[in-house]
């Protein structure tokens, strides 16, 4: 594990209650991993259920965090960011409250300082959500 839970806030401008990331598993320039415990006081949750908008915060906060990771290895202050757009989505199911799914963000490509970034979560291998998000760091 890169970072954990205790440490996540280092790694993010996002404060509770909207952190939707618990632990940053694995990080380099090509891909970021995180785990997220879906917990039932979610603000997210809704009928038991993490809904979309939760799955694709938590893909947007998968990869500040990975970029944050790497700023700081370059001994850089994590970068403010926001999402420019989102693209190709598509919603498989929706995890239950007490699930931990598992987010994958992989940067495809790069003009300047906007991101082209793949995001999919997943649970228990079954795929939840998948898109592409256009993210602008400054």
């Amino acid at each position: 594990m890169m970072v954990s839970q205790e440490n996540i806030l280092n790694y993010l401008p996002h404060r509770q209650p909207f952190v939707m990331i618990d632990n940053l598993v694995s990080v380099n320039e090509e891909i970021f991993e995180s785990e997220f415990l879906v917990r039932e006081d979610n603000l997210l949750v809704e009928d038991g259920l993490f809904q979309a908008c939760g799955l694709m915060e938590n893909i947007a906060q998968t990869c500040a965090a990975g970029f944050g990771f790497l700023d700081r290895s370059e001994n850089e202050e994590p970068k403010m960011g926001f999402i420019g757009a989102i693209s190709k989505l598509e919603v498989f199911e929706l995890p239950p409250v007490n699930s931990v799914i598992i987010t994958t963000v992989i940067p495809t490509h790069q003009l300047g300082n906007i991101f082209l970034v793949k995001g999919q979560n997943s649970l228990e291998g079954r795929k939840l959500l998948e898109c592409e998000m256009k993210i602008v760091v400054n």
